[in-house]
């Protein structure tokens, strides 16, 4: 059966319009072998359902700006839909499913598939790194399955104007598309949290307590001695237990939710980043920022 993946013929980078009508547009893109997109651009449309044969094991990153679509395995009932400002991963070992987008004055919709074979490259032999998990998972026998789901952030805006604006350019365009495509990927994979099974009963639950009650007050956050009070423990087995979750310490984990909220405020451009700096916690926007460049590799106000 013909891969949806090796298709392309002697070029490694090929750009085919599935509907074009004015700026409206359904376009794939086939950067290279193991790695293809569909830009979607619709306006004043009415529900329209396309079939995407001979997929290859995948893992498919969904973006919705605008507008909605849904996404059937053939043969199920099971439907998946993915929503405006969302952020979607879904796995698949399955072939034939049908998309569908629903109708809406406005789709902006963009979907990467990534093949099984194209992830090995990146395996670490640890079960706990996100990449190594979804290979594994889509290795079995599975339909059409939610991985993980996130609200829209400007980062991922970023990356896949980068993605798209690739084929604009005169050279270079696999090499070029192929690492922005690393790129969205390293920032979207790095949101999956994943727990070793493996540890204590009594760890995980101090460590789900004290995350709980930190994913809503990050920004005025507790102390230490203060958290392990709400989480009935000491403050050793709080730190010891907390990074055995979550890989980081309880400071890291407070940054890290900071400036994973910062990253959704910068999609507003109405909001200055001083407003965004203050609102997650920072007093000083250049502290701010340096935070935001060590973890993103970039500064916010290139994000604006």
């Amino acid at each position: 059966m013909e891969s949806l993946f090796f298709n392309i013929g002697d070029k490694r980078y090929k750009t085919t319009r599935l509907y074009e009508k004015g700026k409206q547009h359904i376009t794939r893109v086939d950067i290279s072998n193991g790695i293809v997109f569909f830009d979607i651009c619709l306006s004043e449309h009415g529900k329209r359902s396309f079939d995407i044969k001979n997929l290859d094991r995948m893992v498919v990153i969904t973006v919705v700006k605008e507008g909605g679509f849904t996404i059937r395995q053939k043969g199920s009932e099971k439907v998946l839909s993915s929503g405006r400002d969302e952020v979607n991963i879904y796995c698949s070992s399955r072939q034939d499913f049908v998309l569908t987008i629903e109708a809406s004055r406005r789709s902006d919709i963009f979907v990467l598939c990534i093949a099984d074979f194209f992830l090995k490259r990146y395996l670490s032999l640890n079960r706990n790194e996100p990449i190594d998990f979804l290979y594994e998972k889509i290795q079995g026998e599975i339909g059409a399955e939610l991985v993980d789901s996130k609200p829209l952030d400007a980062l991922t805006l970023h990356i896949i104007d980068k993605i798209i604006d690739t084929r604009h350019q005169q050279r270079l365009h696999s090499i070029k598309c192929e690492h922005s495509v690393i790129e969205f990927m390293i920032h979207r994979f790095s949101l999956i949290c994943l727990v070793d099974e493996n540890i204590d009963s009594d760890e995980l639950e101090i460590a789900h307590e004290a995350q709980k009650y930190l994913l809503n007050n990050f920004v005025k956050p507790p102390t230490i001695p203060e958290l392990a009070h709400i989480c009935a423990t000491n403050e050793t087995k709080l730190k010891r237990a907390f990074k055995k979750v979550y890989k980081t310490t309880i400071g890291g984990y407070i940054r890290k939710l900071r400036l994973e909220r910062a990253n959704l405020l910068l999609k507003d451009r109405m909001i200055s980043i001083g407003e965004v700096a203050r609102e997650v916690g920072y007093n000083h926007q250049g502290y701010f920022g340096r935070l935001f460049f060590e973890a993103y590799g970039i500064y916010p106000k290139d994000l604006k």
